[in-house]
């Protein structure tokens, strides 16, 4: 049986009150990448979406304060990674400010339309951005899916109460 909320206890909208309550959200973790004028950039995100089996598209949300916003703000490709269970570090890696995303260890290799393509992934896609949305302090990109290896092995990571995890049986 599922306690009734307590309605008396509830928090005016605020960004701490959406961040706790996705906090309690899990959530798939994919690296979306991008070539930029100085080179490679990335972020780790949460926020990979399908959106449309035909065409095949996906959307994501970056923060237009992210260092890798200009490049994706002006990049014609981004290539999306699906991070397995095996990748909390490198997940860790491309969410952390200032770190160097790829530099060792990361293992990655320039793909179709230069788009940086990172390997040991469980999936990754190169995408064709077709839209960016104003949404606050965020754009939502809408990219379509050009082409892509869904075959890496193993089991997905999860996002969920601010750390990286693997599923549970």
């Amino acid at each position: 049986m599922t306690a009734t909320p307590d309605i008396a206890t509830f928090q005016l909208a605020s960004p701490d009150l959406l961040r706790s309550a996705f906090r309690r959200h899990a959530a798939g973790v994919a690296v979306i990448t991008a070539r930029g004028d100085a080179g490679p950039v990335g972020f780790t995100a949460t926020s990979l979406t399908s959106v449309s089996a035909e065409p095949p598209l996906l959307s994501f949300g970056i923060g237009t304060g992210a260092s890798s916003w200009p490049a994706i703000s002006e990049a014609g490709h981004v290539g999306v990674h699906i991070l397995g269970e095996h990748q909390q570090e490198l997940a860790a890696t491309f969410a952390r400010s200032g770190a160097d995303r790829f530099g060792a260890p990361t293992a990655w290799r320039e793909g179709p339309e230069g788009v940086p393509v990172l390997d040991d992934v469980l999936a990754w896609l190169v995408c064709r951005i077709v839209g960016r949305i104003a949404a606050g302090d965020h754009r939502i990109v809408l990219a379509e899916v050009l082409l892509g290896d869904p075959t890496g092995a193993g089991r997905p990571l999860l996002y969920h109460e601010g750390s990286f995890n693997g599923l549970r049986d």
